[in-house]
C-alpha cells in the first residue's frame, strides 16, 4: 500500500509538472548589471491569482513555471528601481525574456496587488503565509512546515539553516521567551500574515555592529490586519466516542496592539496531549543568555534531580494534564516596556515497561550480566515558571534591562519492579522505589548598554542564580544490595542491619548561589573592525548535605555508618581578562581572541580544605567566508576549562539508585576541552534550494571520568581525572528544494562517533580508595547514524501528501540497534468546508543479535467540518487507530546497553467542537 501510494504521488506530480512551460530570463539595470535578489512574478489575468514567482540569482536569472496558452501579467521589482509590468501570452514552448529596470521609483505608478511569497532584506527572510497555505492548517507549526528552508520537529523546535530558532516573537513582542513550543503549538494558523526569519539576531541594538551572532536566529510572526487591536483565538472542547472516557478542554485567547499584548492558553485533557513536558521544564531558559559562553570556562551547576522517567511524553500508558499559561507585554511609556509570563502545569502519568539491561565485559565488551525487569510506575509532576522583564531605553545610546525568572516544581514517582538477574541467579526479586523532590531556582539578570560615540561602546552584564534542590530517594528490597563480606571493602559498606525487607532512604539538600558579571568595552578601529576588552568574574558557592538511613521492620530508624553522610562546601571563583579583535575585509570576517583566567577552587569537608589555584590562557577563533550573499563557510575554535558540580567532591557515600552507590573525589581537578566546528550554508532563492552541513570535533583532556566496580548489577562508582583523552566527532547535512511551488524534497543525515575511556576497579582494596592506576581501562566506541528523506506536495486545491523514510542505527560496541521508519501523511481541503488529515508511521525496531525485535505502527486521522466564514468547527479524530500496544527505545551509558518496551495509550475516537473568537 505504501509503495502504491508513493508511486501514484510521483506519477501525478510528474504529469502536473510536464504540462507546464518554463519562462526564463535575466533581470538587469540600464547599464546591463545583473540584479541579484530581484522579484519576478506572473499573475494569471483570468483568475487574478499569482501562478508563479522567482527571485533572481547572482547572475540576475529568473525562472517561472507557467501554464501553456494562458495570458499573464508579468511583474518585476527591485529596491530602488521603477517596477516593470507587461502582459504576455504563453504558448506550448518555453520562453526567454530580458527585463531592464530603470533606477528611481515613481510612487504614482507603484501599486502592490500581489505580494511576493519570499523576500530577503539583508539578514531577514520574509515569508508571505498565504502563498504557502491551502486551508488545512490549524496551528503555526502547520504553516512553518510548508515554508522553504524551515523545519519543525515533533517537540515544537524550529530550525532554519540547520540551526535552532532561539526566540519566537509576535509583532516584535516575546512569546513565552525561552521556548518555541508554546507558540508553534498554539498560535492559530489563520492569524498569521508573514513569518520573518531574523538571522544574526541580536536584541541589543548597540551590539549589532560589533559582535558576530551567526548562531542566533529569531522568528517574528506578523499578524493579519483583522487580528490586530482585536481579541482572537478559539475555544475547543471534546469528548470520546465509544469506549473510554477521554476529554479535552483547550481555550486560547490573544490580543495585540501597539501598546500591549496578552496571550492566555489553557489545556485540560487525558488524551496524552502535553503542552509542556518535564523535559521542556528543565530546558526552559526564560530567554536567559549564558554570559560566559565566550570566556572559555564551563562550570556545570548540575541539577541534582532524581532522573525521573520523563521520556514517555504523549505515548505513555495513561496521562492526565492540567495546564495554564499567560504572557503579556506593556509599553508603559515609549521608552519603557514591561513583559513576562506565568506557566502552571500538572501531569499524572502511568507507565508500564519491560526492559533489558546488559552489563558489558570490561575486556571483551561482550555481555557479562543481564537484568530483565517488568516495571509499573505512577508519576505526578507539578511545575510553575514565572518571568518578569523590564527594558528602559531613554535614548538610542543607552539601554537598561532587568529580568527575573523563577522555576519551581513538585515531582513524585512510585514504581514496582520485578527483576531477574542472570547468570548470577534465576530468582526474581520484587523492588519498590519512591522518589520525590521540590527543586526551586531564581535567576536575575541586569544589563546596561551605553554608546558613548561612534568609536566607543560599553556593555555591563550581571546575572545571579539561587538554586535549592532536595531529592529524596527510597528503595524497598528483598535482599541486601551492598552486603558486607570477605571481598567487600569495609569503607564502602552501608552498615545495613538484617531485616525482613531492606527499606533504604537517602535525603539530599543542595544549595547553590552563583553570580556572574562582566564589563565589555568595544573600540571601533574602522567601521568594519573593532577591539573588544572583557573584564569578568564568576563566583559560585554550593553546599551539599546528604544522609542515608534504614527504616527497620518496627518503624525505627538505623542511621547507618558515618561514611553515608556528607556536608560539603564548594567554592569556585574565576577572574578573567579577555581581548578580541574583529575585522571584516571583503568577503572575509575574522575574530580571534585570548582570555586570561585566574582560578581559585576549593572544597571543605571532614574538617579540612582542599584547594586548587592556577592561571590559564585560553584562545578562541571565529572566521567566516561569505562566498555569496546566501552562501557562507564558518569556522569556530575554542579551548575550554571544564569544572564539575559539588556532588562529585562529596566523600561520603551517595545512593544514586537501589543498585548504585557513588563516592566523590575531593582531589578532583578540572578538565580541558578543545573544540573545532566547520559550518556550511547555502540558500539559492533562484531554485529554492537550501543546502547546509557541519562537522564538529572535540578532544577532551583530563576529562572527569567515572570509575566503577560491579557485583552483578550492583555498582559502586567514583570519579577521577583521566590521562587518556576522550574524543567525539559529529557531522550533519541537510538538503531541501521546492519545485514550482508545489513540491518539496528534503533529505538529512547525521552521524556521531564517540570514543570514551572508562575504568573498572576492585572495591575490595581494603582502604576504599579507587584510582585509575589500580583500575582496568575500558575503551568504548559509540557510532550513531540517522538518515531521513521525504517528498511533499503543496497544492492549493488538490490533496496534499508527504511520504518519507527514516533510518537510525546505534552501534554500542557490543550490539547494534536499528529502527526503520517509513511514514506518510495526507491533507485535503474540499467543498469549501471539509478537511481531512491522516498521519501514518511504521517502525521496525531490532538489534543485531535479535534479542529485541518489534514491529509497530501508528495511524491517526481527523475529519473536520467548517463552513466558509463560520466561527464553528466540528472534528472527529482518531488516535492510535491501529491499536498499537507498545514502543521500543534504547540507550548506552558506556558500561552497559539498555533496551525497553513500554505500553502506550490504546485507540480512541474524539469528537471536538471549536469556536473562533
Amino acid at each position: 500500500m505504501k509503495k502504491l501510494l508513493f508511486a501514484v504521488t510521483l506519477l501525478l506530480s510528474a504529469l502536473s509538472y510536464s504540462q507546464n512551460i518554463r519562462y526564463e530570463g535575466v533581470l538587469r539595470d540600464s547599464l546591463g548589471t545583473p540584479l541579484e535578489m530581484g522579484n519576478v512574478m506572473a499573475v494569471n489575468k483570468a483568475t487574478n491569482a499569482m501562478d508563479s514567482y522567482s527571485i533572481t540569482n547572482e547572475a540576475g536569472k529568473f525562472q517561472l513555471v507557467l501554464s501553456p496558452n494562458t495570458q499573464y501579467i508579468l511583474r518585476a521589482s527591485y529596491i530602488g528601481y521603477t517596477p516593470y509590468e507587461e502582459t504576455i501570452t504563453t504558448g506550448k514552448e518555453n520562453m526567454v525574456k530580458v527585463i531592464v529596470l530603470k533606477q528611481g521609483i515613481n510612487m504614482a505608478e507603484l501599486e502592490i496587488v500581489h505580494e511576493m511569497p519570499v523576500t530577503i532584506k539583508g539578514d531577514t527572510i520574509v515569508y508571505n503565509s498565504d502563498s504557502f497555505t491551502n486551508g488545512t492548517e490549524r496551528k503555526l507549526e502547520d504553516v512553518l512546515k510548508k515554508l522553504p528552508g524551515v523545519e519543525v520537529d515533533a517537540d515544537g523546535g524550529i530550525k532554519v539553516e540547520g540551526k535552532s530558532v532561539s526566540k519566537l516573537m509576535v509583532e516584535g513582542k516575546d512569546f513565552f521567551d525561552g521556548d518555541t513550543k508554546l507558540g508553534v503549538k498554539n498560535i492559530p494558523a489563520d492569524a498569521v500574515s508573514k513569518v520573518e526569519v531574523l538571522r544574526n539576531y541580536n536584541e541589543v541594538n548597540q551590539l549589532k555592529g560589533v559582535t558576530n551572532n551567526e548562531d542566533n536566529i529569531a522568528m517574528n510572526i506578523k499578524l493579519k490586519d483583522g487580528k490586530k487591536n482585536f481579541w482572537f483565538g478559539d475555544m475547543t472542547a471534546g469528548a470520546s466516542i465509544g469506549e473510554g472516557e477521554r476529554y479535552i478542554v483547550n481555550p486560547k485567547i490573544f490580543y495585540y496592539s501597539p501598546k500591549y499584548s496578552l496571550n492566555l492558553i489553557s489545556n485540560f485533557n487525558n488524551t496524552g496531549e502535553l503542552p509542556l513536558t518535564m523535559q521542556d521544564y528543565f530546558k526552559f531558559s526564560g530567554g536567559f543568555r549564558n554570559l560566559m559562553r565566550r570566556s572559555g570556562t564551563s562550570l556545570n551547576i548540575g541539577s541534582n534531580d532524581l532522573g525521573l522517567s520523563l521520556m514517555r511524553n504523549n505515548r505513555a500508558k495513561q496521562i492526565e494534564t492540567k495546564f495554564g499559561a499567560g504572557n503579556f507585554s506593556y509599553n508603559v511609556t515609549p521608552k519603557w516596556s514591561l513583559s513576562g509570563f506565568a506557566i502552571i502545569n500538572s501531569n499524572k502519568t502511568e507507565m508500564e515497561t519491560v526492559s533489558r539491561n546488559v552489563l558489558l565485559d570490561p575486556v571483551t565488551g561482550d555481555p557479562q550480566t543481564t537484568q530483565k525487569s517488568e516495571q509499573t510506575s505512577e508519576q505526578k509532576t507539578q511545575f510553575a515558571l514565572f518571568k518578569l522583564s523590564s527594558s528602559y531605553k531613554p535614548s538610542a545610546n543607552l539601554e537598561f534591562d532587568y529580568d527575573a525568572f523563577m522555576k519551581t516544581s513538585d515531582q513524585w514517582e512510585m514504581s514496582a519492579q520485578l527483576s531477574e538477574v542472570f547468570p548470577e541467579t534465576s530468582q526474581s526479586q520484587d523492588i519498590y522505589t519512591k522518589q520525590k523532590q521540590k527543586p526551586f531556582s531564581f535567576n536575575q539578570n541586569l544589563n546596561l548598554y551605553y554608546t558613548l560615540n561612534d568609536k566607543n561602546v560599553f556593555a555591563f552584564e550581571a546575572q545571579h542564580l539561587y538554586q535549592d534542590e532536595d531529592p529524596l530517594y527510597n528503595a524497598n528490597l528483598a535482599n541486601n544490595p551492598f552486603p558486607a563480606g570477605p571481598s567487600a571493602d569495609p569503607a564502602l559498606s552501608l552498615g545495613l542491619l538484617p531485616a525482613t525487607r531492606y527499606d533504604i532512604s537517602q535525603q539530599r539538600f543542595v544549595r547553590t548561589n552563583k553570580a556572574d558579571a562582566k564589563l565589555d568595552y568595544y573600540y571601533m578601529v574602522t567601521p568594519k573592525s573593532n577591539i573588544n576588552f572583557t573584564l569578568g568574574n564568576t563566583y559560585s558557592f554550593q553546599n551539599f548535605n546528604s544522609a542515608i538511613f534504614q527504616t527497620m521492620d518496627d518503624g525505627s530508624e538505623n542511621s547507618l555508618n558515618d561514611n553515608t553522610k556528607n556536608n560539603v562546601d564548594y567554592v569556585f571563583n574565576d577572574l578573567f581578562l579577555g581581548a578580541h579583535f574583529r575585522w571584516i575585509t571583503g568577503s572575509f570576517e575574522f575574530n580571534p581572541g585570548v582570555t586570561l583566567h585566574k582560578y581559585n577552587v576549593f572544597n571543605e569537608q571532614l574538617g579540612s580544605k582542599v584547594e586548587n589555584n592556577f592561571t590559564r590562557l585560553l584562545p578562541d577563533v571565529f572566521a567566516q567566508y561569505n562566498i555569496r550573499k546566501s552562501e557562507r563557510l564558518t569556522y569556530n575554535y575554542s579551548m575550554t576549562t571544564n569544572f564539575t558540580d559539588v556532588a562529585d567532591f562529596a566523600r561520603g557515600l551517595v545512593l544514586n539508585s537501589y543498585k548504585s552507590l557513588f563516592q566523590g573525589n575531593r582531589n578532583l581537578q578540572n578538565g580541558l576541552y578543545q573544540n573545532h566546528s566547520l559550518n556550511y550554508f547555502k540558500y539559492n532563492m533562484f531554485n529554492f534550494t537550501q543546502l547546509y552541513g557541519a562537522v564538529n570535533y572535540s578532544h577532551m583532556m583530563d576529562a572527569i571520568k567515572n570509575l566503577s566496580a560491579f557485583s552483578g548489577i550492583n555498582q559502586v562508582g567514583t570519579v577521577e581525572n583521566s590521562p587518556y583523552a576522550d574524543q567525539t566527532f559529529s557531522a550533519y547535512a541537510g538538503y531541501n528544494r521546492s519545485f514550482a511551488r508545489f513540491y518539496k524534497v528534503s533529505t538529512s543525515a547525521s552521524v556521531n562517533w564517540s570514543k570514551f575511556n572508562n575504568f573498572r576497579f576492585n572495591p575490595g582494596t581494603g582502604d576504599g580508595t579507587a584510582s585509575i592506576a589500580n583500575s582496568l581501562r575500558q575503551v568504548n566506541e559509540q557510532f550513531s547514524q540517522s538518515y531521513t528523506a521525504s517528498f511533499a506536495t503543496n497544492y492549493k486545491t488538490l490533496p496534499n501528501i508527504e511520504v518519507g523514510y527514516s533510518l537510525s542505527v546505534n552501534d554500542y560496541s557490543s550490539n547494534k540497534f536499528y529502527n526503520h521508519k517509513p511514514f506518510a501523511n495526507i491533507s485535503y481541503y474540499f467543498w469549501d468546508a471539509f478537511t481531512i488529515r491522516a498521519d501514518y508511521e511504521y517502525n521496525h525496531y531490532f538489534n543485531s543479535d535479535k534479542t529485541s525485535d518489534n514491529e509497530y505502527d501508528f495511524l491517526s486521522a481527523d475529519i473536520m467540518y467548517r463552513k466558509k466564514n463560520s466561527k464553528w468547527e466540528f472534528k472527529v479524530g482518531g488516535t492510535n487507530l491501529l491499536n498499537t500496544t507498545s514502543l521500543n527505545d534504547d540507550s548506552f551509558n558506556q558500561f552497559s546497553t539498555f533496551t525497553s518496551r513500554y505500553r502506550v495509550q490504546p485507540r480512541y475516537l474524539l469528537l471536538t467542537v471549536k469556536y473562533d473568537l
